[in-house]
């Protein structure tokens, strides 16, 4: 195979997005009060949304249900070749069916179409032709008309796949909005992932809280080092009779030192802390607690209780 120059190659990926920007452009002018209807359709519906459609159509159903599952809109992915032998009795009577053929005359979708009408859900059509026989036969028309595929042979769903995504995705948003569909029900959906860890987990559930490193605020720098060293955390708490005075981090130990004043060694916590150090409450979620550490341009922050009671440490890195 001859070596194609770059410069050919950047071309092609060029035009590919600049061709399916200005479909999605177009789209923008498509939406019209059928997919208000479609919103309502779904939102006013007691039972699940079923993303039916064959072929990339059904890669890009797939995707559809799973966002709006997701994102508060129980949802899943009905295959219609499966449907066909048996997967029917999935179909609840107060389900909503997503039908998407781009051509609107999709095989498997067409011999579904009577035994759909007869069960009487409600139906909406994703499809590229208003006037396919799967638009007239739906409650509901979405309109995803393009110029032409991206495929250079105009076979190829590239353009069209783009735009159902881009449907699928405008529907998951207007119901979100609807449902007013927050971080925190989301986190209740992705309680596995990173972004669902952050917005559940409390800093209680990952702070420091055994064997703190803890001064008094007449211990001696020299003793001060000892309980910085053994709480591997670069920091001693001063603390007397419960109550949190200050801090002393290995930072502030760096810039004692290159003072060297005489007797620094013996200087007590009470004059080389600094006191009142910041603080977060343990019940923050830990993601308030990041943003401020990052704000705060800190790495540690000191935990205290509902009763400034001190409750451990929490470190950037136990994010």
């Amino acid at each position: 195979m001859k070596s194609i120059d770059s410069d050919v190659l950047i071309e092609s990926a060029r035009r590919t997005l600049s061709t399916q920007a200005q479909a999605l452009a177009n789209l923008v002018n498509q939406v019209t009060e059928e997919f208000a209807k479609a919103v309502r359709m779904i939102l006013t519906s007691k039972g699940r949304t079923i993303i039916c459609g064959m072929g990339k159509s059904g890669l890009i159903g797939k995707k559809i249900a799973a966002t709006l599952a997701s994102t508060g809109t129980p949802s899943f992915f009905l295959h219609p070749g499966e449907a066909f032998h048996g997967d029917l009795g999935m179909i609840q009577p107060e389900d909503v069916l997503v039908l998407i053929s781009f051509s609107g005359e999709t095989e498997e979708l067409m011999r579904l179409l009577p035994s759909l009408k007869s069960f009487g859900n409600p139906s909406i059509a994703m499809v590229g032709n208003i006037d396919s026989t799967l638009a007239k036969h739906c409650d509901c028309v979405l309109d995803l008309s393009i110029d032409k595929e991206t495929c250079p042979n105009n076979l190829a769903p590239t353009t069209s796949t783009t735009m159902t995504t881009a449907m699928g995705d405008a529907l998951a948003v207007a119901l979100m909005e609807c449902r007013n569909f927050q971080p925190q029900d989301f986190a209740r959906f992705h309680p596995g992932g990173s972004l669902g860890r952050k917005l559940l987990t409390r800093v209680k559930d990952l702070m420091h809280k055994d064997n703190l490193p803890i001064c008094a605020p007449n211990t001696t720098l020299k003793d001060a080092i000892s309980v910085m060293t053994h709480g591997r955390m670069g920091v001693v708490l001063i603390q007397d009779e419960g109550k949190l005075l200050g801090i002393f981090t290995d930072g502030d130990l760096r810039r004692a030192m290159l003072k060297e004043s005489e007797g620094m060694i013996h200087k007590t916590m009470a004059s080389l802390m600094t006191p009142n150090p910041k603080t977060i409450n343990e019940n923050v979620m830990i993601v308030q607690a990041e943003e401020q550490m990052l704000r705060d341009k800190i790495t540690l922050l000191v935990v205290v209780d509902d009763a400034k009671n001190l409750s451990g440490i929490l470190e950037i890195y136990d994010r």
